[in-house]
């Protein structure tokens, strides 16, 4: 008697590199997503220029954080935060929407961090507050490195949303409840011994028919 070898399905053979891909990629993801709405957060509140101001014929030395240059990358980062943790709360095209949201808070956020790199209208604001002028200007400005920072951790958040829009419906989902096709789980009842009254009784609880 011959023996007939199993032959692998085409298919099959070519989804199990990408299903493995996309297995790896949800902690790739999740990695540079908390790492880089963690650098955001971090770095916005750091200096991001210094200046002075004369009064009563001294300098005034005055800083900016990034929280006061502009709020738009800490804000972009809470929200990318947040569609990080939806991508697997969701399904279908709602998981695609919140990977575009994901990706696009980091990219918003880079671009502000990037537009506010040079500002000095801070620092001037300041300068007015504190010389009670409202045509003092600060001089001797200089600026850090904390708006690039900021940047470059938005652009993680940018990568992990790029990476959800790629490999996020391979991605598992929040809750156990439901298969991958969206129906509920069937339970399988459990096994009733009709000479253990206790058997019957918590068949009844459960709301089964223990004569069947």
């Amino acid at each position: 008697m011959g023996y007939v070898s199993a032959v692998p399905h085409p298919r099959n053979e070519a989804e199990a590199p990408e299903s493995s891909a996309g297995r790896r990629s949800v902690a790739v993801a999740l990695l540079l997503g908390a790492l880089g709405a963690t650098v955001v957060l971090l770095a916005s509140g750091r200096v991001w220029a210094r200046g002075s101001a004369a009064v009563g014929g001294g300098l005034l030395p005055l800083s900016a954080d990034g929280r006061a240059v502009t709020g738009l990358p800490a804000a972009l980062a809470i929200v990318g935060l947040a569609a990080l943790v939806a991508v697997f709360a969701v399904r279908g095209r709602s998981r695609l929407l919140v990977s575009g949201l994901l990706a696009l808070s980091g990219l918003g956020a880079a671009l502000s961090a990037l537009a506010a790199a040079d500002d000095r209208r801070t620092l001037d604001d300041r300068a007015a507050t504190a010389t009670a002028d409202t045509a003092a200007r600060v001089a001797e400005v200089t600026h850090t490195a904390w708006p690039y920072i900021t940047a470059g951790g938005a652009v993680l958040i940018l990568l992990a949303g790029l990476l959800a829009l790629r490999f996020g419906r391979s991605w598992p989902a929040m809750g156990g409840r439901y298969e991958r096709d969206g129906s509920p789980r069937t339970r399988k009842p459990a096994v009733v011994d009709p000479d253990r009254p206790e058997d019957l009784w918590k068949a009844l609880d459960r709301g089964e028919d223990p004569t069947r």
